[in-house]
């Protein structure tokens, strides 16, 4: 049972090790948040690659998917309010192994 239960801790610890390292976005975030006209989404970025800005509503409905090329090290997208009314978005950066999402808020 011991060696069970070690085997356990092992296999899981060496699982969240391997998970943060093949993470190649951190530092997800947005500013300013809540936001009027204007926010910057960033994220840093392990390497060269394309991404996948993708902006939903609360309901889940796609408001933009735009394709990106992010480069390595930080990154910065700006985006723009237009016609969006008040109130909280999910958005998220995929690559071709992960998906980061985060909210923010529209005043």
């Amino acid at each position: 049972m011991i060696k069970k239960l070690l085997f356990f801790i092992l296999f899981s610890f060496s699982a969240i090790i391997y998970a943060q390292e093949t993470r190649s976005l951190k530092s997800l975030g947005t500013h300013p948040n809540p936001f009027n006209f204007e926010t910057k989404i960033s994220f840093q970025s392990d390497k060269y690659q394309p991404v996948i800005l993708t902006v939903k509503n609360i309901l889940g409905k796609t408001i933009l998917a735009k394709e990106i090329k992010a480069e390595k090290g930080k990154n910065s997208i700006p985006f723009r309010r237009n016609d969006l009314n008040s109130g909280m978005y999910i958005y998220s950066i995929q690559t071709s192994k992960e998906i980061v999402s985060k909210r923010f808020v529209i005043k």
